[in-house]
């Protein structure tokens, strides 16, 4: 186990299961509260897969229908089922490598093939935010794939084939990719849909994918 830093984040902060608690009725968003720090190893990947770093194409947010909801369900299932949870030392021999795992990875390799699935099923990209959070009771870190929508900002997790609004889970969120730059955001406090998306709700940053 490896404690999360914010200048180093490494091998084995991945490997732990995931305990759930309710914390809203409703969905909630992310609030934002300014520049955060992605993972080293985040660079070196957006050299080689820039597309799936990538979130500042097309809607920011998606309309969630009921097809929609059944595509973030089945593609996180069908990955955490075909592709074994694994470090970076055992599968890459290094560290921490940020990649779009084939049979083995750790969790930000998920989070990373979860995203270019929805995007082949025409998610946009800016909808997809790859997120760093912390296991509770812990420091040690792990990723997760958020997909923001009209319900609130729901959680693609390899440790569960749930699909839950993050606010649900026990992780202690510390950033997310910025839908701004290329950079960082950090997480704040749960701000409810209610007063939020379903409220304000703008079609001209928001998809209703067919």
């Amino acid at each position: 186990m490896r404690r999360f830093s914010l200048v180093s984040l490494s091998a084995g902060w991945c490997l732990a299961a995931l305990a759930t608690t309710s914390a809203f009725a409703e969905g909630t968003e992310m609030e934002l509260k300014g520049k955060g720090f992605g993972p080293p190893a985040f660079r070196s990947f957006c050299n080689h897969y820039a597309s799936l770093c990538n979130t500042r194409s097309g809607a920011k947010v998606v309309q969630l229908t009921g097809e929609k909801r059944k595509q973030l369900q089945a593609v996180n299932m069908s990955v955490n089922s075909s592709i074994r949870q694994q470090s970076d030392m055992q599968t890459n021999g290094v560290d921490d490598l940020w990649t779009v795992p084939t049979k083995a990875g750790d969790c930000e390799d998920f989070a990373i093939l979860k995203k270019r699935e929805l995007m082949r099923r025409g998610w946009p990209a800016a909808s997809l935010l790859l997120t760093v959070a912390r296991l509770p009771f812990s420091n040690e870190g792990h990723v997760v794939l958020t997909a923001r929508t009209s319900d609130g900002d729901l959680i693609l997790d390899s440790r569960s084939n749930s699909v839950r609004d993050w606010s649900s889970t026990s992780y202690r969120y510390y950033a997310r990719q910025s839908q701004t730059s290329a950079g960082w955001e950090r997480i704040g406090r749960a701000i409810p849909v209610t007063t939020t998306a379903k409220v304000k709700l703008d079609y001209t940053s928001t998809a209703s994918i067919k």
